[in-house]
């Protein structure tokens, strides 16, 4: 029946716990910083990572936001010899459209126009020369966004993707990381500074001045302050307090196999399909399908936003699969429902942009991995970073699917928050506070890009 005493409680040991943590001890090494969690640290969300990063955003604000979070991530690359395996290929998004006026207007807000970090066209008689990615290296790596229209250029720099294929837009500041080791070095970092990890389960909270915090074996800890970081358990923490957050959790899956076939480019970029499309079933199978009231949907027209990337390097065999097509709310578990037909159902629908995936079709390799998590988010798909709505509680989550691209930004910013320091001019946006700004809200809602992947 130990009771302990601290500063600071942070409850959830994700990537974006750890890094709250780690970023309060590191602005206020006095602080006693507890960091806890029901199970081992990174084993939950965080394990089921896509482990991709960019900036390209549908608003200036998220943006900005992901912008810090990678300079701080491209910061602790290079103090670690690259111990994240931080790559550097970007995102290419392809379109069958010529028309892309849609696009143009979310990136020319986001962009700044200029040579180095703005956006350079490449149309049949439109300069600059467009510079491909002959490296996934940090060093040398291009800035904003070069849109690719010329479709011998498209076929000639993309040769792996479908024929009908007539525009690539390649944002240049992305690629994929370690989350886990990400997320180490953080937690590394911390208890070099004296922070202190605790395994337990939270089952009450009260609050009288100080947080008393319940745990499962009986033990109790009080904090002057408590962030809730509790990933997609956020409003199970928050409803201890008597808080309701506006946030949903939504189940989305994601397959990796290694591509023995060789259908993937190890030098291709985190590639995304944008257009909806009907999946590749013949007659009998859509027949099939449209008998099932639980698959009939899967015989119809599929939202875009498919994507695939080579997954372990360029020396790498395997690559990972995803598509966020799911929308069904659901109750936050530690055993989450997944839908064992999922694997062919993303299979078929990147075989549309990489048609050598086909290959795959009722013949994944053995060993394939079938896997995801929970999308814990809000209606607009921004983040929560901030205070909770008491005196002394703060929270930091509704990241889906974004997690570990944004955990050191947003760790730094809800270290922020906690210790009263200078806030950046987006800080109210991205906190429980933008809900008070009806033109933002308004805006957001209007637009139909959330930044869903």
């Amino acid at each position: 029946m130990r009771k302990q005493e601290t500063d600071i409680v942070v409850v959830g040991a994700g990537n974006i716990g750890i890094s709250v943590a780690y970023h309060v001890k590191a602005m206020a090494p006095t602080k006693h910083v507890v960091l806890l969690d029901r199970g081992q640290p990174l084993s939950f969300t965080s394990a089921q990572s896509g482990e991709n990063y960019r900036n390209w955003w549908p608003h200036p604000v998220m943006k900005r936001f992901m912008d810090r979070s990678i300079e701080l991530m491209e910061g602790l690359a290079a103090e670690t010899d690259n111990r994240i395996a931080m790559t550097r290929r970007g995102y290419a998004l392809a379109t069958r459209q010529a028309n892309i006026e849609a696009y143009l207007g979310e990136l020319q807000e986001c962009y700044d126009e200029t040579p180095e970090r703005g956006l350079r066209f490449h149309g049949e008689a439109r300069e600059p020369r467009y510079e491909e990615s002959v490296t996934s290296d940090q060093a040398g790596a291009m800035e904003g966004v070069d849109i690719v229209t010329h479709s011998g250029l498209v076929q000639r720099v993309f040769p792996w993707l479908d024929r009908e294929v007539r525009t690539v837009i390649h944002i240049r500041r992305g690629g994929d990381i370690s989350g886990q080791q990400l997320g180490q070095i953080m937690l590394e970092r911390f208890r070099e500074l004296g922070g202190a990890r605790e395994t337990a389960e939270v089952v009450n909270i009260a609050s009288n001045g100080r947080f008393a915090l319940d745990l499962r074996d009986g033990s109790t800890i009080t904090s002057e302050v408590l962030v809730n970081a509790a990933g997609p358990f956020v409003n199970a923490i928050a409803g201890m307090l008597n808080l309701e957050l506006p946030i949903r959790n939504v189940v989305q899956q994601k397959l990796a196999f290694e591509d023995s076939r060789g259908a993937i480019s190890r030098r291709m970029p985190f590639t995304i399909d944008l257009d909806p499309q009907f999946l590749d079933w013949d007659e009998e199978e859509r027949d099939l399908l449209l008998q099932d009231p639980r698959m009939a949907r899967f015989a119809g027209e599929m939202p875009g936003a498919i994507h695939c990337r080579p997954d372990g390097g360029e020396k790498g065999t395997w690559i990972k699969l995803g598509w966020a097509f799911n929308e069904e709310p659901t109750e936050a578990s530690f055993e989450p429902n997944f839908d064992d037909s999922f694997p062919e159902i993303v299979l078929r629908g990147a075989a549309r942009l990489h048609p050598k995936l086909k290959a795959y079709y009722g013949r994944l390799p053995r060993g394939a991995v079938h896997y995801g998590g929970f999308y814990t988010m809000t209606e607009e798909n921004w983040p929560l970073i901030g205070p909770m709505g008491m005196d002394g509680a703060f929270l930091a989550g509704a990241m889906s699917g974004f997690g570990t691209m944004a955990a050191c930004a947003a760790g730094e910013l809800c270290a922020k928050w906690v210790l009263g320091r200078p806030l950046p001019d987006h800080a109210g946006a991205l906190s429980l506070q933008r809900h008070d700004d009806r033109a933002l809200m308004d805006d957001l809602t209007d637009r139909a890009n959330k930044g869903l992947l």
